[in-house]
């Protein structure tokens, strides 16, 4: 057997490893670091479902509470003194988990009720006559508190919904742990959500265009309009947009491939969420 038979084979190296090599250039910035990233993901080191949860942990530690927080005009809060009965069909109604607790003015939170607590609470043989007998807690935070600090602080206390006040101490609304983790891992669908119908993905405007869900699979768009854009590299059609521009667009950025001419319609700083799309030759 020669040397060269009897060498070892070389370790396939994995993901993690291989992003460690790329990241041997030592990124100064945010920015370098997010496009360090990127081109992980475009030479396939990352898939991209990881990137997207990368740009989302960075997000979190430059964001704060009030710009996630559910706002208080559209918080599900119960009134202290309300029939247990009646609590319960609120409960049911709204398919919440935990609800703030008010007394005459609703910015005075008493406690959180978790639906758990109540339902116990109804049915025991020494049933509760009070909802007071059921509340727990209500964790008070301010509207600056940084996102990545408040994750820290759920972890830690095992909550997982606080009280936003502002500066007056009144009531701003409320977040809870899920708010959080979606801005890493994008939104979570519970049995309470509507399901997402695939036939909304792609919708006609009255004018001949269409607006595109950016996550429409490629194979799905291809289908819908006879294209034949390639899913080797992107799964979504907003993935293929955005490798096309060039960097993470803004609303109004345009892309054109073909006979497809693509307007971006909605996106924030991690992603884009809809597409307008017009065809140079008629609808299909």
């Amino acid at each position: 057997m020669s040397e060269d038979d009897s060498s070892p084979l070389p370790e396939k190296r994995s993901w993690l490893e291989r992003l460690s090599h790329a990241f041997s250039g030592e990124p100064e910035t945010r920015e370098d670091l997010l496009e360090i990233l990127r081109d992980a993901r475009s030479n396939r080191l990352i898939e991209g479902d990881t990137l997207s949860m990368l740009e989302g942990a960075l997000s979190v530690s430059t964001m704060t509470v009030a710009d996630v927080m559910v706002p208080r005009a559209q918080m599900v809060s119960l009134p202290v003194d309300g029939k247990l009965l009646d609590l319960m069909k609120h409960v049911v109604e709204s398919g919440h988990s935990r609800f703030p607790v008010h007394g005459e003015d609703r910015d005075e939170i008493l406690g959180i009720l978790l639906a758990k607590d109540l339902l116990r609470g109804i049915v025991a043989d020494n049933a509760v006559q009070d909802v007071r007998e059921l509340l727990r807690p209500a964790l008070l935070i301010p509207d600056s508190k940084r996102l990545n600090v408040l994750l820290r602080e759920f972890r830690a206390s095992r909550n997982h919904m606080a009280i936003v006040v502002d500066e007056h101490g009144g009531v701003a609304g409320l977040i809870t742990i899920e708010d959080v983790l979606e801005e890493i891992v994008g939104e979570i669908d519970d049995e309470h959500d509507d399901a997402a119908d695939a036939s909304t993905s792609i919708a006609a405007e009255s004018d001949g265009q269409f607006v595109v869900e950016a996550l429409t699979p490629i194979d799905e768009f291809n289908e819908r309009f006879g294209a034949e854009f390639p899913d080797d590299e992107f799964d979504t059609i907003g993935g293929l947009v955005v490798a096309g521009i060039g960097h993470l667009p803004e609303p109004g950025e345009a892309f054109e491939s073909g006979r497809f001419h693509f307007t971006v319609v909605d996106a924030d700083q991690r992603r884009v969420h809809s597409l307008r799309v017009r065809l140079h030759d008629g609808i299909h």
